[in-house]
């Protein structure tokens, strides 16, 4: 007689045991994830130690790049908590902000990865506006109204540039994220215009 899978045995063969988000195979344990629809293992994700302890206090950002090849995981459950960890790194890490961009959740599945968020409502409240006052949106294109030095980039930013597919900076209504050059630049909303 068989005897039926208990959730461990089930998450560690849907991860064929190792991390479900950077492929790790020490030390892996079962993480539940909140808000969700169901139980067991369709509630849960595998983790090796190091991301357990990063899940639960973030303190190397980098060690979260394993997502840029996790997150495009079939399991919810991974999608879940891809999304949440690059939500919360997304205002102090650049690249985090380009992934959760790029990170297509289907309407059930960013339903409970945003139950969980503290920060929705204060997000909805800040409105970004260029220097004219009109609103800006995320994909707006905008023009720099004045040349700008960019930091650490060595360049300036010429005045006139177009800068297609803005960012917004969820934190703060003053920055804008924006490509110049190639590279990803945080903008003060007060320096460019909205292009009708």
């Amino acid at each position: 007689m068989m005897r039926p899978m208990n959730s461990h045995d089930e998450l560690m063969t849907r991860a064929k045991g190792a991390c479900e988000f950077c492929a790790g195979t020490a030390n892996l344990a079962g993480v539940d994830v909140s808000h969700a629809p169901g139980s067991g293992a369709d509630a849960a994700v595998l983790a090796c130690a190091l991301c357990r302890e990063q899940l639960a206090e973030t303190q190397d950002i980098n060690h979260w790049r394993c997502l840029t090849t996790s997150m495009w995981s079939e399991v919810p459950a991974v999608q879940v908590l891809a999304f949440r960890t690059l939500h919360s790194l997304a205002t102090g890490a650049p690249w985090a902000a380009e992934l959760l961009e790029q990170l297509y959740l289907e309407d059930d599945v960013r339903a409970w990865a945003e139950a969980d968020l503290t920060s929705t409502q204060a997000e909805t409240t800040i409105v970004h506006r260029d220097s004219n006052g009109a609103v800006l949106e995320t994909g707006d294109t905008v023009t720099l109204i004045k040349d700008l030095d960019v930091k650490g980039a060595n360049f300036t930013a010429k005045r006139g540039t177009a800068v297609r597919g803005i960012a917004l900076v969820t934190d703060n209504p003053e920055h804008i994220e924006g490509r110049v050059n190639g590279t990803r630049i945080v903008l003060l909303t007060q320096f460019v215009r909205k292009q009708k």
